[in-house]
């Protein structure tokens, strides 16, 4: 006799087999925003950076260069991130592929309270990117993970070298906005920003260090990084990028 599974279990399985048939579908870029929520952020600023980030995504610009692309659309998460144990994904993989869908991750963005503290670890924030577009069932024809922070610091976890080797070695990109001054509070680091996202964080095909210098330009920055992320494009010196060779 036949042996014949129960209808609900038969449903259960079809329901996983379209579901990550959907789930594996192909698209132009996968791209992690790993976003500074470290002790030099207070809430303001966490709020700040969000609505930058949610201004960015529905910018008609943006959009017009994710219809430009192969598939016409991307994946986009969001991620906070502090110490080695605080990375929060404030808005999970979403697939981005007009305005309705712009607008949907925005405004997920701007929703959950700030759930990340603690000291600079951008090794693991790196590694925690990493992880995120090898597990999601995305194939996308470009992978790159997009970092902010206000210092080059790492004071725990793995190291920025381990763990940018250990995504490089996965093939995928490193980018950077390196963020001088949001509102001038007294917290500017010291030393060159952009050469030390230069050297020690970016890296890949392309890779490259946008610039913010106070809060009006944050917002350009964000939308000028998008867009040259879901071009591909090389960043141009008059736009005062930094671009690193690929190592």
């Amino acid at each position: 006799m036949p042996f014949s599974y129960p209808r609900a279990t038969l449903v259960a399985a079809l329901f996983l087999l379209f579901a990550t048939a959907a789930r594996a579908e192909e698209l132009d870029l996968e791209l992690v925003l790993l976003a500074d929520a470290t002790g030099s952020i207070d809430d303001a600023e966490i709020h700040f950076q969000r609505r930058g980030y949610a201004d960015a995504i529905t910018d008609p610009a943006v959009l017009s260069a994710i219809r430009r692309n192969a598939y016409g659309k991307i994946a986009v998460t969001y991620v906070e991130w502090a110490d080695a144990a605080s990375q929060d994904v404030v808005v999970g993989w979403t697939i981005i592929d007009g305005a309705a869908s712009a607008e949907a991750f925005a405004t997920a963005l701007m929703a959950p309270p700030r759930r990340a503290y603690g000291r600079n670890a951008i090794g693991a924030a790196l590694l925690k990117g990493k992880a995120l577009i090898e597990e999601n069932g995305i194939t996308g024809l470009r992978r790159v993970i997009d970092l902010s922070a206000d210092s080059a610091n790492n004071w725990n976890g793995p190291t920025i070298a381990d763990a940018r080797a250990e995504v490089l070695d996965a093939g995928i990109v490193i980018n950077g906005l390196a963020v001088l001054c949001r509102f001038c509070s007294g917290r500017p680091v010291s030393y060159d920003l952009e050469e030390r996202f230069a050297r020690d964080i970016i890296g890949g095909p392309g890779a490259f260090v946008v610039t913010a210098d106070d809060s009006a330009s944050f917002a350009q920055a964000v939308r000028q990084k998008l867009i040259l992320e879901i071009a591909g494009m090389q960043p141009s010196p008059a736009a005062r990028l930094q671009a690193s060779a690929a190592r």
